[in-house]
């Protein structure tokens, strides 16, 4: 989201800031692995971006802006890294396959979304923060650059480094179950 070239009042930081309310909750959900600390960080991070709005330069862009705010504020909230974090149980059904409702489809849909979602969680913070940003959050390289103060360059080269350790994760428990 670009903000014009032109001074920010107070006022509009609340139409820049609030349409962007469930995607930051949602980034924090998955780093925090927590729905409390990830409402702490959305909170805190809407805190800051309004203490430092001011700040903020008209013409860059905005959602990256916030999503690095929210980045730093997970990243300095933690003094050390959780390795296995509870998953939810929430299961999104509309990611279930429609055409074939069947019992044991909907148990092995079940499965993989867990399969991934555990995966997803188990890799390391860099990895997981660049998949997300990418592919639920559909941010541009650029965009995840910003958000994450690295070059587009760096962006490339850890997105894939993420996605072959998340294909070698999957692959291994895959290959695991198979031998159990």
């Amino acid at each position: 989201m670009k903000v014009p070239n032109q001074p920010v009042s107070a006022a509009s930081f609340e139409e820049l800031a609030m349409p962007l309310f469930d995607q930051l909750y949602n980034f924090a959900r998955w780093l925090a692995q927590d729905t409390a600390e990830a409402e702490d960080l959305v909170q805190e991070t809407y805190a800051k971006a309004l203490r430092g709005f001011s700040s903020f330069q008209a013409g860059t862009n905005f959602r990256a802006w916030m999503y690095r705010i929210l980045r730093n504020s997970f990243l300095t909230s933690r003094t050390g890294l959780k390795t296995t974090i509870a998953l939810g149980e929430e299961i999104d059904e509309s990611l279930l396959p429609a055409e074939t409702n069947t019992p044991e489809s909907i148990l092995l849909g079940q499965a993989d979304c867990e399969m991934m979602q555990r995966a997803l969680t188990d890799l390391p913070i860099p990895f997981r923060e660049i998949l997300l940003l990418c592919e639920v959050e559909e941010m541009s390289y650029h965009e995840i650059a910003e958000t994450l103060a690295v070059p587009v360059g760096t962006v490339m080269s850890r997105l894939s480094r993420a996605r072959k350790a998340l294909r070698d994760l999957l692959r291994t428990r895959i290959e695991g179950g198979r031998h159990a």
